[in-house]
């Protein structure tokens, strides 16, 4: 469990809670300009379009990720009617969550490949920045899934056909449900649903590494 880290290795843990700060800043921060680009200031007029991580934690959601290692940041406002793009727009905005991780992937592996070998595996900076990439790459895959409220079912509704309205209404509805009860269910047994998916792109990202 994550939290154990505080009490065995604590500067781990805090390079952990950084590493955290900074990637789901970065991601709703994203989620907030790809708004106000495409027309829709909510988000910026409630203080969400900034890099100050207080603006973005919701409390119960940060400590659910210390003590459970899953959690979530507060949603980022959007008011669909304002945005450009049409039923796309949405989309957009929910994309660029993930894609600022999967940038997030590229810059900090960049960093760590000329990090490491100065300062070696067990320095402090070293050990942040694969904590970076493996945040982001978590964050990446897990709001990928098109499962509502993740960021890929905004992108996967957008895709319906509006004549499926009905079944876009109730999945919406549902989803989180479902999402809640995969999370459990992979929590408490040995299936891995979500440990398989990440397990897949940290080996992937191990041969950049």
């Amino acid at each position: 469990m994550p939290l154990n880290w505080l009490f065995t290795e604590p500067l781990f843990f805090l390079s952990w809670v950084l590493a955290i700060l900074v990637t789901l800043t970065v991601h709703e921060f994203s989620h907030a300009l790809a708004a106000n680009l495409l027309g829709d200031s909510t988000a910026k007029d409630e203080g969400r379009l900034n890099f100050n991580p207080l603006a973005h934690l919701d409390p119960l959601g940060f400590v659910m990720i210390l003590v459970a290692g899953f959690g979530w940041a507060k949603p980022v406002p959007v008011n669909p009617y304002n945005l450009r793009s049409g039923r796309w727009g949405m989309a957009l905005v929910s994309f660029a969550g993930p894609l600022s991780n999967f940038l997030g992937v590229i810059v900090f592996v960049f960093l760590f490949k000329i990090v490491s070998p100065v300062l070696g595996p067990l320095n402090l900076l070293t050990n942040f920045l694969f904590l970076v990439i493996l945040v982001n790459v978590s964050l990446f895959v897990f709001n990928l899934i098109p499962i509502p409220p993740l960021d890929g079912s905004k992108v996967l509704l957008a895709a319906i056909p509006d004549k499926f309205i009905e079944f876009k209404e109730k999945y919406s509805l549902y989803g989180p449900y479902v999402l809640l009860a995969l999370v459990l269910v992979d929590s408490f047994t040995n299936i891995g649903i979500f440990s398989g998916l990440f397990q897949s792109m940290i080996n992937i990202l191990s041969r950049f590494l």
